[in-house]
């Protein structure tokens, strides 16, 4: 819906071999924690392991087999959140950083059983900064 607007530009942070960068909804409205399905982190095209990927928002983090059912902690438009992974990232240097976000949206309802599910995705150049 809004993909040019995931990525935070100027957020990506290094920490060791840990990687993160803050994202936005790509929705016009706020979804709870359990219609965030999954997200992928890459730089310079190297993805982050699947189970080392973190999801932070409202000050709370989450892994996303965690998230499933989170109905308490929402996403809002206008707020950040953090994705994090482990992925060794050189400070001080540009880098393009991908991010994909599967979400459900569960007020649009497409059969008896379905609710409409995005894809989207969002690349970015930036620099890393060392936490």
């Amino acid at each position: 819906m809004i993909p040019d607007r995931i990525i935070e530009q100027g957020t990506l942070t290094t920490d060791g071999d840990r990687t993160a960068v803050e994202v936005r909804l790509p929705w016009y409205r706020a979804l709870p924690g359990s219609c965030i399905a999954g997200a992928k982190l890459s730089v310079d095209g190297v993805e982050a392991p699947a189970d080392s990927l973190r999801w932070r928002m409202n000050g709370r983090e989450f892994r996303f087999e965690e998230l499933v059912d989170e109905t308490g902690e929402w996403w809002f438009p206008v707020d950040s959140a953090v994705l994090s992974g482990d992925l060794l990232v050189s400070a001080d240097a540009d880098h393009e950083v991908r991010v994909d976000l599967t979400l459900y949206i569960p007020y649009i309802i497409i059969s008896d059983t379905e609710t409409l599910h995005i894809e989207e995705h969002d690349v970015k150049t930036m620099k890393a900064v060392a936490a």
